[in-house]
């Protein structure tokens, strides 16, 4: 349902901005035990993702390629579904009560976009069912993009 939602949402509008901040809002309010849905973009200038819309605490304005779950999943273009991220080497901790988290690279045609991020306050909070509709969600926003 939150899938079409997006699709809804998301019709007609170009802005990558406003569609990514809607998805997050979409997020935060479907989402059941989570403390931060966002993305983060990448700085084709910098090499680095850049903080960007989101609902949650404040949060880590970047992460360099590879570091912490984010910087990993946007390096290995995959998503990681981490169950304990004090468990995860490297892991960025912006903020003290994640217990887990889910990140999904969003690339389109080729472009890497950025990632979608997900944190929760409980440990094992995101299951394999949590990853594919996620992962749907995402390719909804990118037919946007």
């Amino acid at each position: 349902m939150v899938n079409k939602q997006l699709d809804a949402l998301l019709t007609g509008e170009k802005n990558l901005i406003a569609n990514l901040s809607n998805a997050s809002a979409l997020l935060g309010e479907h989402l059941n035990d989570i403390n931060w849905a966002g993305f983060y973009l990448w700085d084709e200038t910098d090499q680095e993702l850049v903080l960007g819309p989101f609902q949650g605490k404040v949060a880590c304005v970047r992460i360099k390629n590879g570091a912490g779950v984010c910087g990993a999943a946007f390096k290995n273009q995959e998503t990681y579904l981490v169950p304990d991220v004090h468990a995860f080497p490297g892991h960025i901790a912006c903020d003290a009560a994640s217990e887990s988290e889910i990140v999904i690279p969003i690339t389109k045609n080729g472009n890497q976009i950025g990632v979608l991020d997900i944190d929760a306050p409980i440990k094992n909070r995101f299951s394999e069912e949590d990853k594919v509709l996620l992962e749907e969600f995402a390719t909804v926003l990118i037919e946007h993009l």
